[in-house]
């Protein structure tokens, strides 16, 4: 049955983050600093190593997330690999990525977070120097490892993978793998959070920015056909993608963090002619975003240690701040906690008023869901700024036209925890 309301302008509220244990400033340190002291983590660095270069990098990882599923006795670790062959690996290398699965109720709905383990310096190839790579990214893994030690004392509808990435560098390798595993293996993906670069606040020209993070998300979709672009072209859904959506809901997730940082939502898949791991999700039309601090240095990224011209570089643990980056872990994980404690989204929302100043919404049934929230906007805004919420499948808003606004639907849980907005477009045609 659909219901009929007359339309009412509504601010929309974000849930907010529940309290809990919160992220450790000296523990995330401890992290960076034992990952650094691997020497480097180059991907074509010896897999076999016990003490120096990936190989040992990642078993260190690997035990770690084992202990924490020892002690809650929720997660299972993984590991998976392929062999990659390209310019930054001519002779090929295996790429092997350590998943941390914390299963939830719903084994095959996945929430995503990650982060690329391995590192280098100037030259891509060289694996004989030291390659620390604290904020590159061991800022990253620390906040993926922060992230598991709180939320592993928790219980969710979804499965939660922490996933430590490596072959960055060499070409987005560990994000492309664990995104085609994930389609191999079926997976039902409500969101995917990316941490690359995310602990430093001095930027390159001496400004100091300890006040926002940037979160990088896609407009028109990469999955998308011309067909496929050009209906959302029609319906005016640009600034409404999967991705998107996600890059606004952790800007008002993050609005509820006492103390915490301000998103910055750029409106970029990446940094400027630059990538990470989340693309090769969004290339499978996953939901996916990076986060990455507001103020990049780029004499701390890429570089062999050296001084030069008076210029310190490398990518060394006393160029970060610590309590920047705890804060940067809060959002990701009170992100995670709403995504995976909330249904899937809906997977297909039609909205039908033409010629009419009334607009009837529809959308089928999601699993979990005890009821659904209807977000509507004038066209010339970019945040929802009415809502209605009904138990049905369908609602009629009364002289609220399908010409002048735009539509979404989310599905909410037992518990009010509420899924991505799915932007509404046109039913098929008879």
């Amino acid at each position: 049955m659909i219901k009929i309301i007359l339309a009412a302008a509504m601010l929309s509220v974000a849930t907010p983050a529940l309290a809990g244990d919160k992220p450790d400033p000296v523990r995330l340190k401890a992290t960076v600093e034992k990952l650094v002291s691997f020497g480097t983590r180059n991907t074509l660095s010896s897999p076999t190593d016990p003490v120096r270069g990936i190989g040992a990098a990642r078993a260190w990882a690997a035990d770690e997330l084992d202990k924490l599923g020892e002690a809650c006795k929720c997660m299972q670790v993984q590991r998976i690999g392929r062999t990659f062959t390209g310019p930054r690996a001519p002779n090929g290398v295996e790429v092997i990525d350590v998943l941390g699965v914390q299963w939830g109720r719903d084994p095959n709905r996945v929430v995503i977070v990650g982060a690329h383990i391995d590192s280098r310096g100037s030259d891509t190839l060289d694996v004989t120097k030291d390659a620390p790579g604290a904020n590159d990214d061991g800022s990253g893994v620390a906040l993926v490892m922060e992230a598991a030690r709180i939320l592993s004392k928790e219980k969710f509808e979804a499965t939660i993978v922490y996933a430590i990435f490596s072959g960055e560098e060499q070409g987005l390798w560990g994000g492309q793998l664990l995104a085609e595993t994930a389609r191999e293996r079926g997976w039902e993906i409500s969101a995917m959070l990316n941490n690359d670069i995310v602990g430093n606040t001095m930027g390159q020209n001496g400004i100091r920015v300890a006040d926002r993070v940037r979160v990088f998300s896609e407009g028109i979709r990469a999955s998308e056909d011309l067909p496929g672009q050009m209906a959302r072209r029609g319906n005016g859904g640009e600034d409404d993608g999967p991705s998107r959506a996600l890059a606004k809901t952790i800007d008002d997730i993050a609005t509820t963090i006492p103390g915490g940082l301000d998103v910055f939502m750029d409106r970029r898949p990446d940094r400027f002619g630059r990538g990470g791991d989340h693309e090769p999700f969004l290339k499978l039309g996953y939901p996916a975003v990076r986060f990455s601090v507001g103020a990049e240095n780029w004499t701390q990224q890429h570089q062999d240690l050296r001084t030069e011209n008076g210029i310190v570089y490398g990518d060394t643990v006393d160029r970060m701040d610590f309590r920047y980056l705890a804060k940067v872990t809060a959002i990701n994980i009170a992100a995670i906690r709403r995504f995976a404690s909330a249904p899937a989204a809906p997977k297909a929302v039609t909205i039908n008023g033409a010629l009419s100043f009334d607009t009837v919404v529809k959308w089928a049934p999601v699993k979990g869901a005890t009821g659904y929230r209807v977000y509507w906007r004038r066209t010339d805004g970019t945040r929802w700024t009415g809502r209605q919420d009904v138990t049905d499948t369908g609602l009629t808003l009364v002289n609220t036209s399908i010409d002048d606004n735009l539509f979404a639907v989310a599905a909410v849980g037992a518990g009010g925890a509420e899924s991505l907005p799915t932007l509404a477009g046109p039913a098929p045609r008879p």
